[in-house]
């Protein structure tokens, strides 16, 4: 089985259509989205439709709480904040209900574990190995082998018996008596320097993990930030993938 694994999209609809583009063609058993479809670029009800119509399975993240009016989002950065503002009026009643109803936390296939920022809220960061192995507590007791996480927008494999990060391969293995912590990187802002957006596949028969990144027209991107009156270092940042 493989398992399509996405995260933070955030109203990025060109990175969207892109990435979707790319999974379609692999054709996955299931697509899991770790959230955040809102915030910080400019076609949020074009890309919660997205994950409406295809029925993805999708946590509730930061900026989308924030969206709802279930989270104050005053601890955010002032860019930020002013997009989640123009969204809160942007965004369809039926999105925002529906968002409104997603959960905190998934599990699937018995022993994964979806968050957005942790498991133990989806408002922490999971940075490094260190972030990871604090996070360790929360899954005790719990039938968990592997968590996916996002929120940081950085692709990360982490694993409990030792510091591991993404290396040159693309594809990591899981290996058996182990946990792991896996963030497949951000679809609609990547922050490691890499402009491409993000994604990953997980390979239940191999027990594998593939990093994937794939280009998308920013430019566009970056005109529709500007339209809507957003700041500009929004669409700057897009291009150099930080």
């Amino acid at each position: 089985m493989q398992i399509a694994i996405i995260a933070d999209l955030h109203a990025n609809l060109e990175a969207t259509l892109a990435v979707f583009k790319e999974i379609d063609k692999r054709k996955p058993d299931r697509i899991v989205c770790l959230g955040d479809l809102t915030g910080y670029n400019a076609n949020p009800n074009e890309v919660v439709d997205i994950i409406r119509e295809r029925e993805i399975p999708c946590i509730m993240g930061n900026h989308d709480a924030a969206v709802c009016g279930l989270e104050d989002p005053w601890f955010f950065r002032a860019a930020a904040k002013q997009v989640i503002e123009w969204q809160i009026n942007e965004l369809r009643d039926d999105n925002r209900r529906w968002l409104s109803m997603c959960p905190e936390q998934i599990v699937f296939r018995g022993t994964c574990l979806g968050v957005h920022g942790s498991p133990s809220s989806r408002d922490d960061y999971i940075i490094d190995w260190l972030d990871a192995m604090r996070q360790l507590e929360y899954l005790n007791g719990r039938d968990v082998t592997i968590c996916f996480f996002g929120h940081s927008h950085r692709p990360s494999f982490f694993s409990e018996k030792g510091n591991t990060t993404v290396s040159n391969s693309n594809i990591r293995q899981f290996q058996p008596a182990n946990r792991y912590f896996v963030n497949p990187g951000a679809v609609g802002q990547p922050r490691d320097r890499d402009p491409r957006a993000a994604y990953g596949f997980y390979d239940t028969d191999k027990n594998t993990f593939e990093f994937c990144r794939i280009e998308y027209d920013i430019d566009t991107c970056q005109r529709k930030i500007l339209a809507a009156g957003l700041p500009m270092e929004l669409a700057r940042r897009l291009a150099v993938g930080k």
